[in-house]
């Protein structure tokens, strides 16, 4: 109490708090060799869930590993953060844990996802998520100034973005399986009659927050392609050639994108690939998979991890 009545409340203390401060989870140990914590807080948007990230980690790393960040897909609208798709769900151990396995740290985080929020929320969080690993990494033993990032489907559409436009120097490579990469050209590259433009129904509609004809600067904003610059990092594209649902020619104009700018960008167009890689046997699955270790190894200096 004061002389004029009741002490004025510490609106401080409705703050959420920081989840760089938040205790991590206690670790699990899914396969030999690997620890997880799943679910730690990397932030709290206002108005939203708590936003939780997976992290695969090796059990007895030497020094600070270097750090792979997994975005989920989904079409913006729907995923799991540790879901690879359905070609990886039977490994053992799965393919998170075999990159722990290798002497990385993976990052699976969630997202706010299109019925949540639109663009550009789902970029934002992985921008926090980054930072959050940065605070973190001490504690953690990780490498986390220069990550490698990694996404399937809009996961990758959302991991080009984000490695596109962050400080030059602060994305180690980028990694994506079958993304779409300008939403202004969508209905171009499928055939004639498949898309249209003016329906705020489609995924591309959900994430804009409109018709992507109605929210043409949104759409372009949200195109991978129109944020390259001489200052991008290394791109492995990989996209099967015969996918109806994202045609390969989005990856191509990604790497057009990036050649007219001085990259030199590895795409692959799988043959016989449809998306989620449908239609390619078990041994070019993991091939898919190998090339993308492969390019992490490369990209982070961890060549004999």
């Amino acid at each position: 109490m004061t002389d004029h009545g009741p002490a004025p409340f510490p609106l401080h203390l409705l703050a959420p708090p920081d989840p760089a401060a938040l205790p991590l989870p206690h670790p699990a140990r899914p396969a030999d060799g690997v620890r997880l914590l799943r679910g730690a807080v990397y932030a709290v948007p206002d108005g939203s869930r708590p936003l939780t990230v997976d992290l695969w980690l090796p059990e007895d790393a030497a020094g600070p590993v270097p750090v792979v960040v997994f975005v989920h897909g989904g079409a913006w609208r729907t995923g799991l953060r540790d879901d690879l798709g359905p070609r990886f769900r039977h490994w053992r151990p799965g393919p998170f844990a075999r990159l722990a396995r290798a002497g990385f740290a993976v990052a699976c985080p969630d997202y706010r996802l299109s019925g949540e929020a639109p663009y550009p929320a789902q970029t934002d969080d992985l921008a926090a998520l980054l930072a959050w690993l940065r605070t973190r990494a001490a504690g953690l033993g990780l490498d986390a100034a220069r990550p490698v990032l990694w996404g399937e489907s809009a996961g990758g559409h959302l991991a080009a973005l984000t490695a596109l436009t962050q400080p030059a120097g602060t994305v180690a490579g980028c990694v994506t399986w079958y993304a779409p990469t300008d939403l202004t050209h969508l209905a171009d590259d499928l055939p004639e009659g498949a898309y249209d433009t003016r329906d705020p129904a489609t995924f591309e509609a959900l994430l804009l927050g409109g018709a992507p004809a109605e929210r043409a600067g949104a759409a372009r904003d949200a195109s991978p392609v129109t944020r390259v610059t001489s200052q991008a990092p290394p791109f492995l594209l990989l996209h099967g050639a015969d996918d109806v649902l994202v045609p390969a020619r989005q990856s191509v104009r990604l790497a057009e994108a990036l050649r007219a700018a001085g990259h030199h960008p590895d795409l692959r167009l799988v043959t016989g690939g449809n998306h989620l890689w449908v239609g390619l046997s078990d041994e070019e699955v993991e091939e898919c998979y190998v090339r993308t270790v492969d390019f992490a190894r490369r990209c982070t200096g961890a060549e004999g991890v």
